[in-house]
């Protein structure tokens, strides 16, 4: 009995020594090929494959990986985030305003053989609705490109949202003028007709508007109709010309301008390669918040290493502008008429790192992107003190400047607006804002519904008293 109370190892031993050999090879083997022996993985400490190696896989490994990677290069459609129905405005309300005129057995364009350009300048800044438009008449197309958030529903009763594809901005600045013997302009018309349409759905009985999306990124669109259509989720660049009761942060979505600057592509200029401290240019004379920018322009205007000068985007601005940001390690977004300014997205595209000053400002995500990484935000009262933003600005080294530098690289496509639509790009992230705000969307129109049954009941009353006096 003794001997059984033994160690394996030493009981085996005590036989010839090849016996003892294959034990212990036996009882070591499984700690050799362990993933975790003494607390390490022994794999994960293997030196890497070196280039052009390739590691073997079973095949059914592969084909798991390559579907994963082909879904993150395609839309799906139904694994969308967020379901759109789309009403099928006239083409005057949307690509009818850039020069297309369809054939009349369509509103919409025929965008896979050829793309309606919009206009330039500085109505491109506020281009939202023509890139949220065409991702969405894209989002069926079985052979589309790139991944997509929002997919295009044709049974609105599906829908998360409706999308109403007014481009409003365009519309602003286009046909505001009222051209005499006319009394509105084209502009105001659209608005009240496109309210009188609206107002008239079953969608928008169903929901009151609230799961509307209208789209009115510069500041003065939309400005006849706005009072109506404030139940709807409003995608905006700032609440500057807007009473809180019509647009706010609860339900309404801030968004990027389209960047007017060149892409600083490949940039490898560090702190060493950008000489001048500080950039500036554009009004310097403007109303409301803006006049802080003549404050600014007094207290800095004579500083070496720091550009501050009045200037617009015509002519060769638009170049000089992106040499200039490119070749700044901070660059200025100053609140002009309203809190938000373009200048604020040429920085990140310039990978300039951003100085906001804007006390009333409104930034694009904030809910899933902290701007304190990449952007550097003072309040109005200290950066008018006499030397504050100069010592603050020269007071931040290398290591933090060149973080923060990196970090505008990593996150400057949420900013980029394109056709077709990129994974995490502006319209993507759009997408996903507006995917955001859908719970509270739908709580909002339930609670409203919640005695919708007596309202019919009293409207069924209300039509059997009326037959009855036609009766008697």
């Amino acid at each position: 009995m003794a001997s059984r109370s033994i160690p394996l190892v030493l009981r085996v031993c005590q036989r010839p020594l090849c016996y003892c050999i294959v034990c212990a090879i036996l009882l070591i083997l499984p700690y050799l090929f362990s993933s975790s022996y003494g607390g390490k993985s022994v794999i994960n400490n293997a030196l890497p494959p070196k280039e052009g190696f390739s590691v073997s896989k079973n095949p059914s490994a592969r084909s798991r990986e390559y579907e994963v990677n082909k879904e993150l290069d395609r839309c799906i459609p139904s694994k969308a985030l967020l379901k759109v129905f789309m009403y099928d405005l006239p083409p005057e309300y949307h690509f009818g305003m850039l020069g297309w005129k369809g054939d009349g057995k369509s509103v919409w364009p025929d965008i896979r053989s050829k793309i309606p350009s919009y206009p330039g300048a500085l109505n491109l800044q506020h281009s939202i609705d023509y890139w949220l438009t065409l991702d969405l008449l894209s989002s069926t197309f079985p052979d589309r490109s790139g991944p997509c958030t929002a997919v295009r529903v044709k049974d609105s009763h599906e829908a998360d949202v409706v999308f109403v594809p007014f481009f409003s901005s365009l519309s602003s600045n286009r046909y505001s003028k009222i051209h005499p013997p006319e009394t509105q302009s084209i502009n105001q018309l659209l608005q009240q007709k496109l309210v009188n349409y609206l107002t008239a759905q079953e969608e928008w009985k169903r929901s009151g508007g609230r799961d509307h999306i209208i789209l009115a990124h510069h500041p003065n669109s939309m400005l006849e109709a706005r009072m109506d259509l404030s139940p709807c989720i409003f995608i905006l660049s700032d609440f500057g010309r807007y009473i809180p009761q019509v647009a706010n942060l609860e339900k309404d979505i801030i968004a990027p301008y389209k960047h007017l600057i060149t892409t600083f592509i490949n940039d490898s200029s560090g702190f060493d390669g950008r000489p001048t401290l500080l950039y500036f240019q554009g009004g310097i004379d403007r109303k409301g918040g803006g006049l802080v920018r003549r404050e600014l322009f007094d207290l800095l205007k004579d500083e070496k290493d720091v550009h501050f000068a009045s200037g617009s985007l015509r002519e060769n601005g638009t170049l000089e502008a992106s040499q200039g940001m490119h070749s700044s390690k901070f660059c200025l977004n100053i609140a002009g008429d309203t809190p938000s300014s373009n200048r604020l997205f040429d920085a990140i595209a310039s990978h300039c790192v951003p100085v906001i000053i804007s006390d009333d400002i409104e930034l694009p995500y904030e809910d899933v992107l902290d701007y304190s990484n990449f952007c550097i935000c003072v309040p109005t009262s200290n950066a008018t003190g006499k030397g504050f933003l100069i010592e603050l600005l020269r007071s931040v080294n290398r290591e933090d400047w060149t973080r923060m530098w990196k970090r505008l690289k990593e996150v400057e496509g949420y900013f980029e607006y394109q056709y077709p639509s990129k994974k995490d790009d502006a319209v993507q992230m759009i997408w996903q804002a507006v995917a955001r705000k859908v719970p509270a969307i739908q709580q909002k129109v339930h609670k409203s519904q919640r005695f919708s049954r007596f309202d019919m009941a009293d409207s069924e009353k209300s039509e059997l008293s009326e037959d009855d006096q036609v009766d008697s």
